[in-house]
């Protein structure tokens, strides 16, 4: 040690700078990782939380929102980069240290936040929630990430499209490959769909609304929001979208119940179902896997303008609550009620039409939930598989002859949607599927049919599948 360095005195302790937007998404980060928790449910009463204690404004919470769901959605993408620029697997890189880092990742190339702000805040992050050590770590990380841009480590991380399709889109379009191998086969065609498909799940979806029939309107709902805030849906009647940075509670339709936050896909799928042609009487509903609700609320309200009723079944007793609560005020007829559509307790042929929105994988709705993506296991679907067979198996038995079912899924997985129906059909033997295609006027690029599947970003909605069947027998 030089004369000099033995007579520079110590550099006085600095206490790190506390970010509470930065710690707020860090700490949703962590309930996502560490509980399985989803952000859509953990972030609103963290923010809730923030704007009572730390003065947290729209740029703060909007700030938070994009660093939570942006990270999130682009893990794989930075997980690759992050694996370039150390020494050691990435395996061995404790979960909160990969999480700052993943955060810091995402502010230098994914958003426009300078690069000298986006490290030097993530560094600060990293002393708060790591210590200085730990801090040390992730600044030497994140310089190597500054050195170069998005498209720059795209170029050197992710394999060459002409030597591994399915992994070159993996690592660009942060999917599991075996998710990007799933959607291909779904969609079919070449690179162009399957890339629109992917980039589309990774943007941020539009929050819609729902006006329920005989309650609310479109027409109130986009008089309240005014011309900056709300425009009509684009296929659903009833649908009303919201700009960006819209609050759907401060709405009174939507705290009343009679509007909700719905999903333009979910809505044509109640809508098909409704208006599927029908000979004989159409008294009797059934909502047989009704949670949360807003299927329900939606059947309701269109049951009672013809004066039927609506019995919305759910296993779940919390979820059943919730159906409860959606259908509250319902101007018609409607009972709920816990139960098991695959062992139900009504008696075979009760209902006229019947729609089963079946448990399943999610991979039609990566947009809202980017963190399934990583959750999922193509395993997942063994588990589904026999229970969307038993409730459709179920939902004929249900309904009469002449009788009609829908079967929807949040997913446009094979093995959860035509896979499920041929299976059905087949064992069944008295029933046959009806063109849903014309009971969805105006939305383009519906397939051959006679089953639909909507796509992001053909229709922007989630990736709902709808087959109707009419029992025969």
């Amino acid at each position: 040690m030089s004369e000099q360095s033995r007579r520079r005195p110590p550099k006085p302790y600095r206490r790190p700078k506390k970010d509470p937007v930065r710690i707020l998404a860090f700490e949703a980060l962590r309930a996502v990782d560490e509980r399985d928790a989803y952000a859509n449910l953990v972030l609103p009463p963290l923010l809730r939380k923030a704007r009572e204690k730390e003065g947290f404004d729209g740029r703060d919470a909007a700030l938070a929102t994009e660093l939570v769901y942006g990270t999130l959605r682009r893990q794989g993408t930075y997980d690759a980069i992050i694996a370039a620029c150390i020494d050691r697997p990435l395996r061995e890189v404790d979960p909160p240290v990969l999480d700052v880092l993943a955060l810091g990742a995402h502010q230098l190339l994914g958003t426009r936040i300078p690069t000298h702000a986006a490290v030097s805040a993530s560094v600060e992050l990293a002393r708060v929630v790591l210590g200085d050590g730990r801090a040390k770590f992730v600044n030497a990380v994140l310089r190597k990430i500054a050195q170069q841009d998005l498209d720059g480590w795209l170029e050197q991380v992710a394999p060459p499209y002409d030597e591994d399709a399915e992994d070159h889109l993996a690592v660009v379009h942060s999917h599991p490959r075996w998710i990007v191998s799933a959607l291909w086969d779904a969609l079919g065609g070449g690179r162009a769909g399957i890339e629109d498909l992917l980039e589309a799940d990774n943007e941020r979806p539009e929050v819609t609304l729902v006006a329920r029939p005989g309650r609310s309107t479109p027409a109130e709902l986009l008089d309240v929001l005014g011309e900056d805030s709300g425009l009509p849906g684009r296929w659903s009647p009833y649908a009303v979208r919201l700009a960006e940075g819209g609050e759907p509670g401060a709405i009174d339709a939507v705290r009343e119940g009679r509007a909700g936050v719905q999903d333009e896909g979910s809505q044509l799928v109640a809508l098909a179902l409704a208006n599927a042609p029908l000979d004989g009487p159409d008294a009797r509903w059934l909502d047989g896997c009704a949670g949360p609700g807003g299927k329900a609320a939606l059947l309701g309200a269109l049951a009672a303008g013809r004066g039927a009723t609506l019995l919305a079944s759910e296993k779940q007793p919390h979820r059943a609550r919730l159906v409860d609560r959606a259908l509250a005020g319902n101007p018609g007829p409607y009972q709920v009620i816990t139960a098991d559509g695959t062992r139900p307790p009504w008696r075979p042929g009760s209902f006229d039409r019947a729609l089963v929105d079946v448990p399943c994988s999610g991979l039609g709705a990566l947009r809202r939930r980017p963190e399934a993506r990583w959750r999922r296991r193509p395993e997942d679907l063994e588990s589904f598989g026999p229970l969307q067979r038993a409730l459709l198996t179920e939902a004929l038995r249900a309904v009469r002859v002449g009788g009609v079912v829908g079967y929807a899924t949040c997913s446009p997985h094979l093995a959860e949607t035509r896979v499920v129906v041929d299976d059905v059909l087949k064992r069944h033997g008295g029933a046959e599927l009806i063109d849903a295609r014309p009971l969805m006027p105006g939305v383009p690029a519906l397939g051959d049919g006679p089953d639909v599947q909507l796509w992001p970003h053909l229709h922007g909605t989630d990736a709902m599948y709808l087959a109707l069947l009419r029992r025969t027998a």
